[in-house]
């Protein structure tokens, strides 16, 4: 729909009305269409224009659909603009795995169009070829409990396999020992690390499992996605922490002295590193020098800092961590990002990191060697920051090395294992708690953790902890 076409319900909707407007008119005055765009100027088209709609129709009689669960309201529109009365149309899909409901799926299309295309037979694939039956039975147990579904039940002639393997930590630096103890004994029964994949619901669960496989010295690789301290957010954080602990860093200066956006420009970065150069100083004791325009916004930012450096003295490490988070404008600044919630989720998981590392560092120690235990005694941020540095290096598995595979159930779509370690099962992670607040949030969970039990092959780890650490604080899974 246009923004035109929309009815305004309430005030939320009165603003989207507005927001899409504004938006819509930028790309009609430049002259760009995005993807939804050319959807909708290519249904308009077709509506529109019966001549051609109708010689598109005797051009393609015979239409096949696939991943028919994945498409979203205006593609099914779409679609039957473009099937005329004497078209073929033959749509492949599974309804149980229609999981991209957050970008647009509607899983109602499936049901729609056996209704409104009359189908009169409908093929159900139900022998599955990839998983053993007591992983079967429990994918089918837990997908029954949705409603709305065309409905199917998977079997194999396989044989039931291996029973299903519970593990209930005591919290989740637990769980993430136990993941590791279990590898090992994988390998011992002759597992390739390659067909071992541990699936988590959201990206900074990652993080605990990261440090785990570290310390355990076991090679992985993060599918489709980036480890926890490669993550753009995460070194945007630790840089205004890393200039925090120390002006004179000038990596950490470049990477965030204009991000957020202040209006410092390439121009007058060049300046600061230019007066640098010239004066043997580090960029933070150039850009006081600096005048002219951006002048002013870089004293803002020095401003910034040595306010921060006076505000988390004498604070524990952790609330150091979230306090330079919470006054760097980087939540504020992702929240208007469309993939912002999950930057700011590992925003937060920043700060268990800190919490968790204080915490090792208060019984055992920093496994780095004595001379990063003995700063710790003496700046915990100077040794956690040491600490971020040495798990960001260079110890993912490289091109074509065996590696466990880490990946979140999204990733996992469409990838089978031999074995498969499903992680955090909790009440508000996963199922997440936003689903709650969603129509039919709980139904798509479900949908969900059905894709990522039919992952695996031959085993499977069903793995939850009584306490995790979410946003610096202790949480309690009863």
């Amino acid at each position: 729909q246009r923004a035109r076409e929309v009815q305004e319900r309430d005030e939320l909707t009165r603003r989207q009305v507005e927001l899409y407007a504004a938006y819509d008119e930028q790309c009609q005055r430049e002259g760009v269409v995005d993807f939804a765009e050319l959807l909708l100027r290519s249904y308009e088209l077709l509506a529109r224009n019966e001549p051609l709609r109708e010689h598109y129709r005797s051009r393609f009689r015979h239409i096949l659909v696939d991943e028919f669960q994945d498409t979203n309201r205006l593609q099914y529109r779409w679609l039957k603009l473009f099937a005329g009365p004497q078209s073929s149309v033959f749509a492949v899909g599974d309804d149980d795995q229609s999981i991209y409901a957050f970008r647009g799926a509607h899983v109602g299309n499936m049901a729609d169009f056996e209704r409104e295309f009359r189908i009169e037979q409908v093929i159900r694939l139900e022998q599955n070829y990839r998983s053993q039956g007591n992983i079967l039975d429990a994918a089918n147990a837990l997908i029954a409990h949705n409603r709305k579904r065309l409905g199917k039940n998977l079997w194999t002639a396989s044989g039931p396999g291996e029973a299903l393997r519970v593990f209930e930590g005591q919290s989740d630096a637990d769980e993430a020992r136990f993941l590791v103890t279990e590898i090992e004994a994988l390998r011992e029964e002759s597992y390739r690390l390659g067909e071992i994949a541990l699936l988590y619901r959201s990206n900074a669960q990652s993080r605990v499992i990261e440090h785990a496989l570290f310390g355990a010295q076991l090679p992985y690789r993060v599918y489709g996605g980036l480890r926890f301290f490669e993550r753009a957010e995460v070194k945007h954080a630790l840089a205004y922490l890393r200039l925090v602990a120390s002006t004179e860093d000038d990596n950490a200066f470049l990477r965030v002295v204009n991000f957020p956006p202040r209006g410092i420009g390439a121009r007058s970065l060049e300046q600061v590193l230019d007066t640098a150069r010239r004066g043997g100083l580090s960029l933070w004791g150039a850009a006081a020098a600096l005048t002219g325009r951006a002048a002013p916004a870089l004293a803002a930012f020095r401003a910034q800092i040595e306010a921060l450096h006076g505000e988390v003295a004498g604070l524990g490490l952790a609330e150091k961590v979230e306090h330079v988070i919470a006054r760097s404008g980087l939540i504020e600044h992702y929240r208007s990002e469309r993939e912002g919630a999950d930057r700011i989720e590992n925003l937060a998981e920043l700060v268990n990191a800190a919490a968790a590392f204080d915490s090792e560092e208060m019984t055992t120690g920093l496994e780095t060697g004595a001379d990063a235990g003995a700063a710790a005694v003496a700046d915990p941020l100077t040794a956690f920051l040491a600490h971020a540095a040495l798990e960001a290096g260079e110890h993912q598995a490289g091109d074509g090395q065996e590696a466990l595979q880490l990946m979140t159930v999204h990733s996992a779509k469409g990838l089978e294992f031999n074995a498969v370690f499903l992680t955090g099962l909790e009440e508000g992670l996963f199922p997440h708690e936003q689903s709650l607040l969603e129509k039919d949030g709980v139904e798509e969970e479900r949908r969900l953790a059905y894709v990522a039990i039919t992952r695996a092959r031959r085993r499977l780890y069903l793995t939850f902890a009584q306490t995790r650490m979410l946003h610096g604080q202790t949480r309690y899974n009863l």
